[in-house]
């Protein structure tokens, strides 16, 4: 079945060209492929990201797409919002702290931030 296929997130997005320089120039994804300016896919690893137009763009609430950035989480973290990324801060999840930009559950770590049209992207120490 699926579960030795690849897999992609597919993220929607208002405008395209905004999202372009968000995700190459901010996250620095690297495009591998466009389809008729209504689409991009990015390299993120050995894994690919789906970006395109849709009227649904930032309607999800809940976390879309995960990066595994194991100890470098801090640095990772400190990089984007050199970048002009704003991080989210949830004070309601049960068993977790807000330290700084992360929330720490244990040994977990995470840190939540949105792109220009409201999809929710997380970093994990993982």
């Amino acid at each position: 079945m699926l579960g030795s296929k690849d897999v992609a997130a597919t993220i929607p997005v208002k405008d395209l060209e905004v999202a372009q320089k968000f995700y190459q120039e901010t996250l620095g994804l690297t495009p591998v492929h466009n389809e008729d300016d209504q689409a991009i896919t990015y390299r993120s690893g050995n894994t690919e990201i789906l970006v395109y137009e849709s009227q649904f763009a930032g309607t999800n609430k809940a976390t879309a797409a995960t990066w595994g950035v194991g100890n470098d989480i801090e640095r990772e973290v400190q990089a984007l919002k050199a970048k002009g990324v704003t991080f989210e801060h949830y004070n309601n999840m049960p068993n977790t702290t807000v330290q700084g930009d992360l929330h720490v559950s244990g040994d977990m770590k995470v840190a939540w931030f949105k792109d220009p049209d409201g999809n929710i992207h997380a970093l994990i120490n993982k």
